[in-house]
């Protein structure tokens, strides 16, 4: 019997080989550098199962799923959440970390966690969250995630935060590369961690962080063309003409004609995906082969990354995310929408700022009544907390006024 035929526009995966060990460079649960608060090992779990287990018990990991990715929540029920985008990232990074026999486990709890410092409104909302409280050293949601995790959720009677393990504070705070040196000044929340218990800022993290970083875009740039056809910010035409998806939409039209819309874009986003893991997977041998890291701390003293895209890929990455920026991220309706969401934000922190007799009793007890850079700490971490629709109720609540996002106006 002949193989069956490759389709146009698809593209034929590596071959994969189940591994028969972990790689030299793999992070290994034996060897963590363990817990803030030591503890116990679990007698069925490794120390990154547990990591990963504690994420998503987290009162921050639930709120994600009202958490804007680039619609409102209320826009519809189709669209990407924080939810369900930091669920594809960690899907696409296990993928990965399997094939390049590396810690599937530690990459998954990056990518599940990898977001949880996020405001209300997406990038919208950091943005204002940041303005708003510049006095105080602005917000970063990466320097939030790690403040969740050390210090905010009170889960456990001995420690505040998750105590999770230095390989996954690690991730968390550099999974897009060092910190140091760099011309920018270090976030307060990260610099305060770092003295106590160092994190390495000018060092690459291990293989499994820089595997979620990767599946982060992957994941975001394929679901934002999934929610920007939907929601009819561009069309089938306009995708068929863009960089890189372009061959992909093209190849699934001239291969089945015009399909429904949730087939067309199954089998065009299926392809990207297909096309960019592969790329990753591949470029990543090549740099691991030529830098041959013998452990994650060797990882760790390169001078570059060792997971990548090729500089072809980059590129036509680039171009392709310069489509959605036109297209969709800066579309009328879109910024309409985060327009008002700022206002929200805004709004809500010179308010409890001014009031914080208005904040809930325990948020109320953390300001100890005092007025000024202390309170705006805490209003500044409960505004952040705050999912889409809360933020909306608390704006209500406060001002007494309905609010809309779909028409732009609060």
């Amino acid at each position: 019997m002949n193989a069956p035929s490759v389709p146009a526009g698809h593209i034929l995966p590596p071959v994969f080989v189940p591994p028969a060990a972990p790689a030299p460079c793999a992070s290994r649960p034996a060897t963590s550098r363990g817990r803030l608060y030591p503890e116990p090992e679990s007698a069925t779990r490794s120390c990154y199962q547990r990591d990963r287990d504690r994420i998503i018990h987290s009162t921050a990991f639930r709120r994600l799923k009202h958490k804007t990715q680039v619609f409102v929540q209320h826009e519809g029920d189709y669209y990407r959440t924080r939810l369900t985008h930091s669920l594809e990232v960690a899907q696409i990074a296990r993928s990965m970390a399997r094939f390049l026999s590396v810690d599937e486990d530690l990459a998954e709890a990056l990518s599940l966690a990898h977001d949880l410092g996020h405001t209300p409104f997406g990038h919208a909302g950091e943005v204002a969250l940041n303005l708003a409280a510049a006095a105080i050293g602005g917000f970063d949601h990466n320097a939030h995630t790690l403040r969740l995790v050390t210090s905010l959720e009170h889960r456990y009677a001995s420690f505040d935060g998750l105590n999770l393990t230095w390989e996954t504070l690690e991730g968390l705070v550099k999974h897009n590369g060092p910190l140091l040196p760099c011309s920018g000044v270090l976030p307060v929340p990260i610099a305060e961690f770092d003295r106590v218990w160092p994190l390495e800022l000018d060092r690459w993290p291990g293989v499994e962080a820089q595997i979620a970083a990767l599946a982060d875009d992957i994941a975001y740039v394929n679901h934002d063309i999934d929610d920007a056809l939907r929601a009819g910010l561009f069309s089938v035409d306009d995708l068929a003409g863009a960089p890189l998806a372009g061959a992909m939409a093209q190849a699934v039209i001239d291969r089945y004609g015009r399909l429904e819309l949730g087939r067309f874009i199954g089998e065009t986003v299926h392809r990207l995906i297909t096309a960019l893991i592969n790329d990753v997977l591949t470029e990543s041998r090549k740099r691991l082969t030529e830098a041959e890291p013998q452990t994650v701390d060797a990882v760790r003293l390169l001078s570059s990354s060792v997971v990548g895209f090729s500089a072809g890929m980059a590129k036509e990455i680039a171009a392709l995310k310069e489509f959605l920026f036109a297209r969709m991220y800066r579309h009328p309706r879109v910024l309409e929408s985060m327009a008002a969401a700022k206002r929200i934000v805004a709004e809500l922190f010179a308010a409890l700022s001014d009031r914080p007799q208005l904040l809930p009793a325990d948020w109320r007890a953390a300001c100890f009544g005092a007025n000024g850079p202390r309170a705006a700490a805490v209003v500044r971490d409960y505004i952040a907390g705050m999912t889409d629709r809360f933020a909306i109720l608390e704006y209500q609540r406060i001002f007494g006024s309905e609010v809309d996002l779909r028409c732009g106006q609060p």
